[in-house]
């Protein structure tokens, strides 16, 4: 198994939205906390009304996001989720299930909370994207 470089991590996180504005040197703090991870098909990943611990980016495969039992949608390769529980520390609002074999990037609440904590400006350019990407999901 071939362990993803930071630089290489550092690129995966950049095409999310949530760190979009983050600086190469940023984003390579941020790789530097995210960890590769392999799960199963039929893993779940998230489970609606859990403490969110983690937010996860699909480096490969498919999920799916269940609400209340009901597929509301599918995720592959650079999509992401956790994000919201994470930094609001509320219950998941949703599953999310492995549908294939997924290769993962993890970055743990007690990682995030020390990145936002020691990287300058990282809080406000992270509220800043979040805002963005909410603008966005409304439209």
């Amino acid at each position: 198994m071939r362990l993803l470089g930071r630089s290489y991590k550092s690129d995966l996180l950049r095409s999310v939205p949530l760190f979009k504005g983050l600086s190469k040197r940023n984003l390579d703090e941020v790789a530097r906390y995210a960890d590769e991870v392999r799960k199963k098909q039929g893993t779940v990943l998230a489970q609606q009304g859990s403490k969110g611990q983690e937010f996860i980016f699909i480096i490969e495969g498919q999920a799916r996001v269940e609400k209340e039992g009901k597929v509301i949608n599918r995720l592959s390769a650079n999509d992401f989720f956790g994000e919201i529980s994470l930094i609001d520390q509320r219950p998941r609002m949703a599953t999310v299930i492995a549908d294939t074999d997924v290769r993962l990037l993890v970055v743990h609440a007690r990682s995030f909370k020390q990145l936002l904590e020691t990287v300058p400006g990282l809080s406000y350019k992270i509220m800043v994207g979040l805002c963005k990407y909410l603008r966005e999901a409304e439209a």
